[in-house]
């Protein structure tokens, strides 16, 4: 693993902590419809006030185009955060500029400053050097706890780790500890379980699993690739046309120990809408003006099985479109398959983490990854930039 600096190995006492979080939260209005993303924060935050140190808090949120925009300002969040810290939290009607300096130097130990979302400028995303700087200017070390925004090579989640002592955050630490440890040492039987719509985002997943995992499970609009690989038809099933990237993933496996296991039966149906008429059929007899919404019963008790044996496993991806009845049924079913197996689980991506949510059942998992994109990338084995941003240089020391 990586050898970074960790809070422990920072002297915060009585200095400006810039801390770069994932409050990039669903509003309605003026309300947080789900703070999950905030509460994930609050360990970190409480170690720095506890421990003596003043918090300037940095999030984006939305995607407001590098100019500011009302509808994505971080104001809900200070409220939300304030009530759930049991603190007061100032917001800053910016994230640079001289009022906003001068807001960061007035803080005592214990305070926190929330500042506005740093997409407001284009910079952010530019990664631009003299918006980090400025940024860095407000703290005196950083810590990066945005594990979902550690993929992204922006200003506040690289940029300011150049300019000051930086350090991972307790749930950057979580997050990598939990999935470095499905990469590097699963524990057999290891059961990936991917869904979603397109076999494209989930290639790297795949390729870097094939040989480290048992079984491959696969549901949802990725499973018809493969299945029409194998010379199956499909109907008007999602299929993207390139079937070479299946193939190919199918060859990989085969003579590793790795088996990749498709749904031996489909809901199908012929327009995709809230209590559509629908009927299950093998993937064999998927009819030619219909298409398949989810996995039917007999690919559920499979996948069931498969979760139960299991010693650890990894999800990312719906079954199914389970965003309309009756076809979440195939992801509820994996969901609490996935929460009733003895295997250490982690899930990662919205749409898995979202229907654990709905079920209840999030709380029997293992590790539910606060980041979608930034989980995937990691178990693809690629480095994320805001984690190599925190690399322990030859000569960099612990703060004094």
């Amino acid at each position: 693993m990586m050898d970074y600096l960790t809070l422990g190995d920072l002297d915060v006492r009585g200095k400006r902590g810039l801390v770069r979080v994932d409050f990039n939260v669903p509003l309605d209005g003026e309300r947080v419809t789900d703070d999950t993303r905030i509460r994930a924060a609050l360990p970190t935050l409480r170690w720095l006030l506890e421990n003596g140190a003043a918090v300037v808090l940095l999030s984006h949120l939305g995607r407001p185009k590098g100019k500011p925009d009302a509808r994505y300002s971080l104001k809900p969040v200070a409220a939300r955060l304030a009530e759930l810290l049991g603190l007061p939290v100032a917001m800053a009607s910016d994230c640079v500029g001289p009022e906003v300096q001068a807001l960061a130097q007035g803080l005592k130990p214990g305070q926190v400053l929330l500042l506005e979302n740093v997409r407001f400028h284009a910079a952010e995303t530019d990664n631009d050097p003299d918006f980090a700087r400025a940024l860095a200017g407000l703290g005196d070390f950083f810590v990066n706890d945005a594990f979902g925004s550690a993929h992204r090579a922006h200003a506040s989640t690289t940029g300011v780790a150049g300019f000051l002592p930086a350090a991972a955050g307790l749930l950057m630490e979580k997050e990598l500890a939990e999935l470095g440890g499905l990469v590097s040492a699963p524990q057999a039987p290891f059961v990936v379980l991917l869904g979603g719509a397109k076999v494209g985002d989930k290639i790297g997943v795949m390729e870097n699993l094939i040989g480290k995992a048992d079984r491959i499970l696969i549901g949802g609009g990725m499973a018809f690739p493969f299945l029409k690989a194998r010379g199956l038809e499909i109907g008007r099933s999602l299929c993207e046309e390139d079937l070479e990237v299946p193939r190919r993933i199918e060859a990989k496996a085969r003579g590793t120990r790795t088996e990749l296991l498709l749904p031996l039966d489909v809901v199908v149906a012929s327009e995709f809408a809230e209590g559509a008429p629908h009927r299950v059929v093998p993937v064999e007899e998927i009819p030619a003006d219909m298409m398949g919404l989810d996995i039917g019963p007999r690919t559920v008790e499979l996948f069931a099985n498969e979760l139960s044996a299991s010693r650890t496993v990894f999800w990312n991806g719906p079954m199914g479109v389970f965003e309309k009845k009756p076809f979440d049924c195939g992801t509820r079913a994996v969901a609490q398959a996935v929460a009733d197996s003895q295997a250490r689980s982690v899930v990662g991506g919205g749409d898995s983490v979202a229907a654990l949510e709905q079920a209840g059942l999030a709380d029997r998992i293992t590790h539910v990854s606060t980041g979608g994109g930034a989980s995937l990338e990691f178990v693809e084995g690629r480095e994320l930039p805001g984690v190599a941003a925190l690399r322990r240089k030859p000569s960099t020391s612990p703060m004094s």
